[in-house]
């Protein structure tokens, strides 16, 4: 396609709207593509939380008792708590699930989530009613603010999936939308995937220095500190966030911000570390001036070390004390008080801090009070007194009393696997040069781990924290829906190929491969390589190869596409290597004239979040085109 026929499709979308959808938290923000130095994010959520600012709301999603969506944020979980026990064990209460698209090896069309009352409903639905709510709300403030119905085709939308998912997730994503109504197979175009640090790393770029917080100029504190070195700057900056604070719309300058003039072209790299709920994900840029185009060094990497690691070392701390066996049995029988005692740690866990020498309490709910001593016979204090856990107390408002060194430790296992795969990261020859890390994304709000990263590579680069930070990557995938060709250089993330055959040779093929046809001695499952794992791809870059059917009389011919994570494949058949397309090309309907060898040519275009193939039949021109597909093989 050339660049003219592309600029009359990008006309049509009047606002690009993108949503972070959150293993904790979601939110959406848009823009208007004729103004797109302004970013709006969306409206204030009803019932917030203590201690927690609500631009986002809580990823949360509840069903009725028939399986019908009801609510979604702080309206499911407010609605779910006040239940009757009796009445709300038959309802659907989901939170955190988007985890699950992560741990899943396999994951189909077909993969189940489960509930809080322990019932199974389709991934794939409970997905697309949250993305269908959130269409929904963005249509609604939209048509609110100017005046008149938006329609969903003036729409374009992007999701944010970490980068690290396997490619079957990052589908699944796609096809819950599809199913939301967002976009279509027909019009895939209207939804781009977007890769979380690859968002807030095209954000970092526009960063101006009032926008952000230097690690290295200051202490870590909850907050600002307005310590001498930048004092003055800091109280500036703080005042600018909260006068903007109340227009929830974002101003981001058509510039690349100044710190950028400190990278020389060329050698200089940053780190984009994205800390969200559920996972973790870095990725290794450089920037190429003057336009500031991305090109991506190192292939995405991270895992699940987001900040629900603490979470599951409080839970690890509370079977400790009262016992594993009534954790499991008050989580099903008072799942609505359970949400509340994981609500009051959640406000506790954002007061901590390193230099913190008072102790955070946690109230108990009555139910967990009431319920522990019908289960046990004794009472909560009682086990507390019984338990050996040092630094936890019971304070006589019925509150759990931690120390600071109890909440540090709680966060010690997920920052030191952060920290470990961070040096993991360093050491690679490709990482070398690196000028800044980034800490962006929910879980860099915390004091503790600011610190961490800044002790651990303060000394080989800048550790930089944009305010605002749990929007960055918000903000980020707006920028990359309005102009989606910034990230000019990706690293493919995982080997690509086509099964074929080849002529068998003594010695070099295995002789259990050995084929004999119409007294032609073949080498069968051959994988012919297209791209390698961590290759570096160029925007829309494709890959051709030319093959020729085995008989000259076939009518039909089947490519069948693979993928593996190894670098190295010799044939289809090792262990890792996955189907994940066919291309199935109909050669009848030819006249004699056609060549007795034929030419097919295989296509396969690379460089996007999403992989595209084709195959053409030289001699009629004939051809088809095949999405690589993950979750239907």
């Amino acid at each position: 396609k050339d660049s003219d026929a592309d600029d009359a499709v990008e006309q049509l979308f009047l606002v690009v709207v993108a949503i972070d959808f959150g293993t904790t938290s979601s939110g959406y923000a848009y823009s208007f593509t004729k103004e797109p130095e302004c970013i709006h994010v969306m409206r204030r959520w009803e019932g917030g939380d203590p201690g927690v600012s609500n631009q986002k709301t809580p990823t949360t999603i509840l069903l009725t008792p028939e399986r019908k969506f009801h609510s979604f944020g702080y309206a499911a979980r407010d609605f779910y708590h006040d239940l009757d026990p009796t009445e709300s064990k038959h309802w659907l209460y989901f939170e955190k699930f988007k985890m699950k698209l992560h741990t899943t090896g396999n994951l189909t069309m077909e993969t189940d989530l489960t509930a809080a009352n322990g019932k199974k409903v389709k991934a794939l639905e409970i997905f697309a009613y949250a993305l269908q709510f959130f269409k929904e709300q963005a249509l609604k403030e939209l048509s609110d603010q100017g005046g008149s119905d938006f329609e969903n085709t003036e729409v374009r939308w992007v999701i944010t999936v970490p980068a690290i998912w396997k490619q079957p997730a990052k589908q699944f994503m796609r096809q819950a939308a599809y199913k939301a109504g967002m976009a279509s197979p027909e019009n895939p175009e209207q939804l781009i995937i977007a890769l979380e640090p690859e968002a807030a790393s095209i954000y970092c770029r526009k960063l101006r220095l009032h926008q952000m917080i230097d690690l290295s100029s200051r202490a870590p504190v909850n907050g600002y500190s307005p310590s001498d070195a930048t004092g003055t700057g800091f109280t500036q900056a703080k005042e600018h966030v909260r006068r903007n604070r109340q227009s929830r719309t974002f101003l981001v300058e058509n510039v690349i911000g100044e710190i950028w003039s400190e990278l020389e072209e060329g050698s200089d790299r940053y780190i984009v570390v994205d800390s969200g709920g559920g996972t973790v994900d870095m990725t290794v840029h450089q920037i190429r001036l003057p336009e500031g185009h991305l090109k991506e060094l190192y292939k995405a990497t991270g895992g699940p070390y987001g900040s629900l690691g603490v979470d599951y070392e409080f839970e690890k701390l509370l079977c400790k004390i009262f016992g594993e066996d009534f954790i499991e049995q008050f989580k099903i029988k008072r799942p609505a008080a359970w949400v509340d005692l994981m609500i009051a740690f959640e406000s506790r866990k954002r007061a901590a801090a390193p230099d913190r020498t008072n102790p955070l309490n946690i109230t108990l709910p009555f139910s967990f009070i009431d319920y522990y001593k019908k289960f046990r016979g004794h009472s909560v204090e009682h086990a507390l007194r019984k338990s050996n856990v040092d630094f936890v107390k019971w304070s006589s408002q019925g509150m759990l009393r931690m120390s600071p060194d109890a909440m540090n430790a709680l966060f010690k296992p997920t920052i030191d696997q952060i920290v470990q795969h961070l040096s993991d990261v360093f050491d690679k020859p490709e990482v070398t040069n690196v000028k800044f890390l980034f800490l962006v994304g929910g879980f860099a709000e915390s004091p503790l781990l600011q610190q961490a990263v800044q002790n651990a590579f303060g000394s080989r680069c800048r550790v930089i924290i944009p305010q605002d930070v749990g929007l960055t990557i918000l903000k980020g995938a707006v920028l990359f829906g309005l102009d989606p060709a910034v990230i000019k250089v990706r690293r493919s993330p995982l080997t690509y190929g086509v099964g074929v055959l080849n002529r068998f040779v003594e010695g070099k093929h295995p002789p259990e491969k050995l084929l004999i046809k119409d007294g032609t001695r073949w080498c069968t499952d051959v994988f012919d390589k297209f791209i390698s794992a961590d290759q570096s791809v160029a925007l829309g870059e494709t890959v051709t190869r030319s093959y020729t059917p085995a008989k000259p009389s076939q009518l039909v011919i089947v490519i069948n596409i693979y993928s593996s994570e190894q670098d190295n494949v010799s044939f289809i058949t090792e262990s890792g290597v996955k189907k994940c397309g066919t291309l199935r090309l109909d050669l009848t309907g030819t006249d004699a004239s056609v060549p007795n060898r034929r030419e097919i040519k295989t296509l396969m275009q690379f460089g996007d979040t999403e992989i595209k193939a084709m195959a053409v039949d030289v001699a009629t021109s004939k051809s088809v085109k095949v999405g690589i597909d993950f979750l239907n093989y």
